[in-house]
């Protein structure tokens, strides 16, 4: 049985490995889609380690982008297998994937837009002449097929793929669905397990339930997003999150702009005002949820109750809308986010994409990052060669649709809302698997992320191997 990484190997975003048994069956954990900005990963979303038709099973953890946005890609390169996921992660994709493909198409057609307007022009350089239309690494229709292929299945329950492999999900408390991922393998006369653990979640979040322990495997994947470091504790979070509300709302009359995924992050902080409202803390500003996908995510997180933690169930006997309160409007139409720009006084708009690469957020960023009555708050990772990577490490000036900004807001971190597990939870998650476990290989992190996990794993009685994979290199289990 051999093992190649085929993504999110030194890097936080593409994820995709590939497990090859004895008797040539294939098996694909996740197909994510890269999000960054370094140039040698420039083709990694149009091109392939493996040949697409030739996967036998893909099995996906959850539906972040990072880890499922390249499945209609798979589809349309000739992959027809199944796609096996939890039930709310099939919900949410029915959305993400197809939120995906609209901004492909998008995005292609506003560069061979572009590129025709140059060429019509009389004077034009080499490359401009010699430069190509584009096509979507993806379409609406792709996405659409890739969702004729999901199979949902529920936690804690083996299901056979073969009659040799067996899947096991387990909550991850990650986001809605999230699974960390076994599987039982016969192979020549003996059983293997095999483990990755997604994304790890973190305990004592809003929402979801907490992230719980796999099963004991014999070699186990393992995500290092925050390998190197320890998140501030959650006790004084909400007081601090109320305390820039009020200093920028209401003291400065200015706008809080809050990236985030439209995921999980953005359910989260909405719920967090909901409870400052319920509660008589919440100023009355008015609050705006500014992304299409976030409002459908948001739906579909009241149709899975399943994933929902006692605190949440409980607060719904008192509320029967956690993600809805009176001063607050989730926004849809493009004319009325325009309108968001001309608001005078304190608001708050929450808007994706978390790293700021993509989506309305941009245009907010381009609107309100030079006034220095705006607060933005980052809430979440941000891969370095993103604007929000840029922002968190202190730039004084960005560029923006082509536009250099100065950085005159405040730029304020809360990565307690980070729901990726830091190296302490991480940890604490495989501490069950020290015993039996063979190899540790190490993915989802920078590579200094990993090499700090690596050592923290060591120093904390994880005597076994454990490997930092480059980007398609191979291993034998």
């Amino acid at each position: 049985m051999k093992i190649q990484f085929c993504g999110a190997a030194q890097e936080v975003t593409g994820s995709a490995h590939l497990l090859t048994l004895d008797n040539g069956f294939t098996i694909l954990l996740d197909c994510g889609l890269y999000q960054g900005r370094n140039k040698d990963m420039k083709t990694f979303n149009e091109e392939w380690l493996f040949k697409p038709e030739q996967i036998d099973c893909l099995i996906l953890s959850h539906a972040h982008i990072d880890h499922s946005g390249r499945i209609p890609k798979l589809v349309k390169d000739g992959f027809q297998s199944d796609i096996i996921s939890t039930h709310a992660t099939r919900s949410l994709c029915s959305i993400m994937l197809l939120d995906s493909a609209k901004i492909q198409e998008r995005d292609a057609e506003y560069y061979n837009k572009r590129l025709s307007l140059k060429k019509k022009k009389k004077k034009k350089s080499k490359a401009v002449r010699a430069a190509k239309l584009r096509t979507p690494l993806y379409t609406v229709e792709d996405a659409n097929a890739a969702m004729d292929l999901f199979t949902g299945v529920p936690y804690e329950r083996w299901f056979r793929i073969n009659e040799d492999i067996e899947v096991f999900f387990r909550d991850a408390g990650h986001i809605l669905g999230s699974a960390s991922v076994t599987l039982r393998i016969q192979e020549n006369g003996e059983t293997k397990t095999f483990g990755f653990t997604g994304d790890i979640g973190r305990p004592n979040r809003p929402i979801l339930r907490d992230p719980l322990p796999m099963p004991e495997v014999d070699h186990l994947i393992c995500e290092s997003t925050y390998g190197n470091k320890e998140h501030e504790s959650a006790p004084g979070e909400s007081d601090r999150f109320l305390e820039i509300i009020t200093r920028t709302c209401v003291e400065k009359k200015g706008k809080l702009i809050i990236p985030a995924f439209s995921v999980g992050r953005t359910q989260e902080i909405v719920y967090m005002l909901d409870q400052m409202e319920t509660k008589g803390l919440l100023p009355k500003i008015p609050v705006f949820v500014d992304s299409p996908l976030a409002v459908n995510a948001t739906t579909i997180f009241g149709a899975h109750p399943e994933c929902f933690d006692d605190d949440l169930s409980q607060y719904l006997l008192i509320d029967d809308n956690p993600f809805g309160f009176n001063e607050l409007t989730y926004v849809r139409s493009v004319d009325i986010s325009k309108s968001l720009n001309s608001i005078n006084g304190g608001a708050i708009i929450i808007s994706s994409s978390g790293m700021m690469n993509a989506g309305r957020v941009r245009h907010h960023l381009a609107n309100n990052i030079d006034n220095k009555k705006n607060t933005l708050l980052i809430v979440g990772y941000c891969s370095p060669d993103t604007p929000g990577g840029m922002l968190r490490d202190g730039v004084e000036k960005i560029k923006l649709f082509g536009e250099w900004k100065m950085v005159k807001a405040d730029i304020e971190i809360m990565d307690s809302f980070s729901a990726h597990a830091d190296r302490k939870e991480i940890v604490d998650f495989l501490t069950n698997q020290k015993k039996n476990l063979k190899k540790i290989y190490l993915v989802h992190g920078e590579l200094d992320r990993q090499e700090d996990l690596k050592a923290y794993l060591k120093e904390n009685g994880f005597n076994q191997e454990i490997e930092i994979p480059k980007l398609g290199q191979e291993f034998d289990i």
